[in-house]
């Protein structure tokens, strides 16, 4: 197969998960939109999910980097580093495509396969009642050799929330991780925000996570702008060592990554883990 035909299929491969996941957004299960910070900031019943459904085999040649059954990786302390990270070094062809985990499973299949077939890896943070509702989903993730990581219990503004609200939100997410993965996952995000408040950060240290990750590129996936505007604003203000903030659950999201993926191959930008990116 030509690589001209190998990218007609990635395309319309997308576009049959795009067409399952038409309306998908806040409204319907997907994570709400993020908000700006303000200035001076610094369990359902559905059955569980199949995981041999949701593991895919590895992609020919490339075996997967993780052995199906074996913990999440645990936070690590990156001496040097701050409190919240929003990059990484600027000086290695390295990216983070970082993914808010929620809304339709459909389209976070679709999206995992996608960088598996471009041998990209992803950093995922999950919304934890998302994880009570596809369990499966997230040793799907681990098992593609992306990493997971921690994104809220119940995506709330978790900066407006009281002391022990918010750490309840932080540590209830964990719990599910642990329970699934072996571990509280890589990473904690604060939901609905792009910087974690002081609080916040030392709620999430004393949770377990020594760094809160924060982003520097936002993509506007979730405003459902199309995957052209998608695609043009990641690309236009992509550099070495950026974090990308993108999100489960919105088809603009799908149909944006062939594009992007084939754009990072041409600039030599690899897409790995935010672990990775800082070691």
């Amino acid at each position: 197969m030509t690589s001209i035909d190998r990218r007609a299929v990635l395309r319309a491969g997308a576009g049959a998960a795009v067409a399952g996941a038409l309306g998908t957004g806040c409204a319907d299960g997907g994570p709400a939109p993020d908000r700006p910070p303000r200035p001076g900031e610094a369990a359902p019943d559905a059955s569980p999910a199949d995981p041999a459904r949701d593991r895919p085999a590895p992609p020919a040649g490339r075996p997967s980097a993780r052995a199906p059954g074996r913990p999440a990786p645990a936070p690590r302390r990156f001496p040097g580093l701050p409190a919240q990270i929003t990059h990484g070094p600027r000086d290695r062809d390295r990216i983070a495509l970082t993914f808010h985990g929620g809304g339709d499973p459909a389209t976070a299949r679709a999206v995992l396969a996608e960088a598996e077939r471009a041998g990209a890896r992803i950093t995922v943070l999950a919304i934890g009642t998302w994880l009570d509702e596809h369990p499966g989903l997230a040793r799907r993730v681990l098992d593609g050799g992306h990493e997971l990581g921690n994104h809220t219990l119940s995506h709330v503004t978790v900066n407006e929330l009281a002391e022990a609200d918010a750490l309840a939100e932080i540590t209830g997410c964990a719990e599910r991780l642990r329970r699934l993965t072996g571990s509280i996952g890589s990473w904690f995000r604060p939901s609905r925000t792009q910087y974690a408040t002081p609080l916040v950060v030392r709620l999430a240290r004393r949770a377990g996570y020594p760094h809160v990750l924060s982003y520097e590129l936002d993509s506007l996936d979730s405003t459902s702008p199309g995957a052209t505007a998608v695609t043009r604003t990641v690309t236009g203000q992509i550099q070495r060592g950026s974090v990308v903030s993108l999100h489960f659950g919105y088809a603009d999201t799908v149909a944006a990554l062939p594009a992007l993926l084939d754009e990072l191959d041409r600039r030599r930008l690899r897409a790995v883990t935010t672990t990775e990116l800082l070691s």
